[in-house]
């Protein structure tokens, strides 16, 4: 039998290995009610055996450390983490304890949201910071992070001192995108909506974390007794200072009614926009919070229900192989159906062989499967005890499910890949994508038309669109006339793209939308930057080896070569087109200043302290200027989308960001313009910054064709 102090050492162990998986690394290997059975069969031993605890034990702190690479921030409220319920058994005796100790209560429920515990201080109404929970002591400084989230307001609607602790998450829609990307470029996918929104959170890069679509859901004020008598009461008063709160929470007299209405979102938390996975139960009264008190790790007048992922058994059928624009081959398992949180199942993605090998997952299995964070169905794992003789482990086969050539797998990759440029799959969806509005934007060539024109031999190869014909085209099924003349405009309009839209049209390994942008003007030519080493692309800002090694190994491969020859030779445009400009003369600038005071300007939508004889200066011959000035948009534009005008600030020299500082030169403001302009002009009006440009849409389109550009 084993002793209590070595088994103590043993669950400690495990709970920090997977509390590193959990917290710091975002790939968690057990469910959250697995590691809870962890930390309970730790307590009662250390209950039993008090000798046995001590100072380092995981019972006697909350959460995980906080991670390397971003400065520690110590909270002046500690953030502490709830304790668990999970029956009706386990709320009543939770409501025995709270009604003993203080009598009548009243209760305030709220969703529990799938994410990752922020801290957000504000001074004087303004953002100052932003913090991971961290340990409960000491968090990340994750605020350039969490000024990107959307819902998140960097000025309150009162100047006041105050700060909140909320939930940072990612919508499922979001996630769905998220992961779909990540799969297609063969990375690794995330586990759940939770995990990724703190992937993105740890990101040093803050625009990585922009992208993701994240947003906070606040669910405290600290401190609140300064501002209510109850939780909710707080809650809604931080909802009128803009603070997004969930509007599903509700307060009860009777455990009975608490516990009906967690029965309740348990049936349809299903059908919510974000995942959520169990209810918090809060005593409302701040009053008898505090007589309530704490524990050393958690609030006694609070606790976490949660609820138990739905899964399902089933049998395996068959592993299907798929092929995504970059040629990572997906094993996708095939299940008779079964239902999950409220929709029907049938197919799970196996994500790689090593994850096939590591759960031993073989046809004919029993497996069960639930859907991670309600969204993604996944295989948890394979029923050994249920196998009959007849069940076969899985070999990954090691050629292209679709044309037969040897898959490669990088040393650093999980995912094996056909390299075969003639794959079908492989040209199918680089096709696509290459067709695509954020590529060439070949308008009207979606998927059904790729697919037609390859299965009847009219292309194989994205040079070979090109070459097509209007007699051709109409002879593919439901192709008129009409659409095969517009097609044919739009293939021959996409010639005269600026390089980088060719550059992302490729679909080179880890060479996105920016990253196509910034090679383009760096290098001006397809030429020279097939002649770049890894070296000399490196010395590109935002170029890092990775993606420098994948560009030099692109250009390299005979493949690629005789497609851009081809293209090169149906005429597609290969050279870095800077704005259409007319040439950038003192007159033009003189009738700018007009247009500029015609649409209602006023000196600051022009440099600060000149006229119009000072802009058509600034501007002169063959200046923009908008060059190296750092430019945020905000609100909604009418006449072009934020994409199509950051190109333009960025074609012209300058440079756009997300969120206003002191370091801000200009802001343009379309419609509906909220928080980031109210910054601005308390930035501008403050004196931090004087010379900080406010103008609106018109104002902006004024400027433009000031500098030369033909909209």
């Amino acid at each position: 039998m084993t002793e209590p102090s070595a088994r103590v050492k043993e669950l400690r162990d495990l709970i920090a290995y997977h509390n590193r998986r959990y917290y710091e690394l975002d790939e968690p290997s057990i469910t959250d009610a697995e590691w809870d059975a962890l930390m309970r069969e730790l307590v009662a031993l250390e209950t039993a055996h008090p000798e046995l605890v001590t100072a380092d034990s995981p019972t006697q702190r909350v959460g995980g450390p906080p991670a390397e690479g971003f400065t520690k921030v110590e909270h002046e409220v500690s953030m502490l983490s709830l304790g668990n319920a999970y029956s009706a058994d386990d709320m009543r005796e939770f409501d025995a304890r709270i009604r003993e100790a203080v009598g009548a209560v009243r209760y305030v429920c709220e969703l529990k949201i799938d994410g990752l515990a922020v801290s957000l201080r504000y001074e004087g109404g303004r953002l100052v910071r932003g913090a991971t929970r961290g340990d409960g002591q000491v968090g990340e400084d994750i605020t350039m992070n969490i000024r990107t989230i959307r819902n998140v307001p960097l000025q309150l609607s009162e100047t006041v001192d105050i700060e909140v602790r909320g939930e940072a998450y990612m919508p499922k829609p979001a996630f769905r995108r998220l992961n779909e990307a990540r799969e297609a470029n063969g990375e690794s996918l995330f586990a759940n909506p939770r995990n990724a929104a703190a992937g993105s959170l740890r990101q040093l890069d803050p625009r990585v974390a922009a992208n993701r679509g994240l947003a906070v859901f606040v669910y405290t004020v600290v401190e609140a007794e300064r501002f209510a008598d109850t939780h909710s009461g707080a809650i809604a008063m931080a909802q009128r200072l803009g603070f997004a709160v969930n509007g599903e929470s509700r307060t009860f007299d009777a455990i009975d009614d608490v516990i009906e209405f967690i029965d309740s979102w348990g049936r349809k938390r299903h059908d919510l926009p974000y995942a959520t996975d169990g209810m918090v139960i809060k005593v409302d009264s701040l009053a008898l919070q505090e007589r309530l008190g704490f524990t050393a790790k958690s609030p006694r007048w609070a606790i976490a229900y949660k609820y138990q992922a739905e899964q399902a058994e089933t049998v395996l059928r068959d592993i299907e192989l798929s092929v995504g624009r970059t040629g990572a081959v997906t094993p996708t398992a095939v299940f008779n159906p079964v239902q999950l949180a409220g929709t029907t199942v049938s197919r799970a993605s196996l994500h790689n062989e090593d994850y096939i090998r590591d759960k031993d997952i073989r046809l004919g299995d029993t497996i069960v499967v639930q859907k991670a964070g309600d969204i993604i169905p996944e295989v948890v794992r394979s029923l050994p005890e249920m196998r009959t003789g007849v069940e076969v482990p899985y070999v990954f086969p090691y050629e292209c499910p679709q044309c037969g050539a040897p898959l490669v797998r990088l040393p650093e990759e999980a995912a094996w890949r056909c390299v075969n440029p003639a794959c079908p799959a492989l040209i199918r969806e680089s096709l696509i994508h290459f067709a695509s509005r954020d590529a060439m934007n070949i308008e009207g060539l979606g998927e059904q038309w790729v697919a037609q024109l390859l299965e009847h031999q009219l292309i194989h190869d994205a040079a070979d669109l090109y070459d097509l014909t209007q007699e051709e085209l109409v002879t593919l099924d439901r192709m008129g006339e009409r659409s095969a003349t517009n097609l044919v405009a739009a293939i021959a309009a996409s010639k005269q793209n600026s390089l980088e839209k060719l550059l992302f049209g490729l679909g080179i390994r880890l060479v996105g939308e920016k990253a196509a942008r910034t090679l383009a003007k760096e290098f001006g030519t397809l030429d020279a930057l097939m002649r770049a080493s890894s070296e000399e692309l490196q010395t590109v800002p935002e170029i890092g080896p990775k993606l420098a090694d994948s560009i030099v190994a692109y250009f390299a491969t005979p493949g690629a070569q005789q497609l851009l020859a081809r293209l090169v030779a149906a005429g597609v445009n290969t050279a870095f087109i800077a704005p259409r400009v007319r040439g950038r003369a003192s007159t033009a600038a003189l009738a700018a200043g007009d247009a500029l005071r015609e649409a209602g300007t006023d000196t600051e939508a022009v440099p600060a302290g000149e006229g119009t004889a000072g802009l058509a200066e600034s501007l002169g011959d063959g200046a923009s200027w908008f060059t190296d000035k750092t430019c945020v948009l905000t609100g909604t534009l009418t006449v072009m989308d934020r994409k199509q005008a950051g190109e333009w600030i960025e074609a012209l020299g300058g440079k756009v960001t997300g969120s206003v500082s002191a370091k801000t030169d200009v802001v343009i403001a379309g419609e509906k313009a909220g928080s980031k302009l109210t910054k601005a002009e308390s930035i501008r009006d403050s004196g931090q910054n004087a010379n900080l440009v406010v103008m609106n849409e018109e104002q902006f389109i004024a400027l433009l064709r000031a500098e030369g550009v033909e909209l």
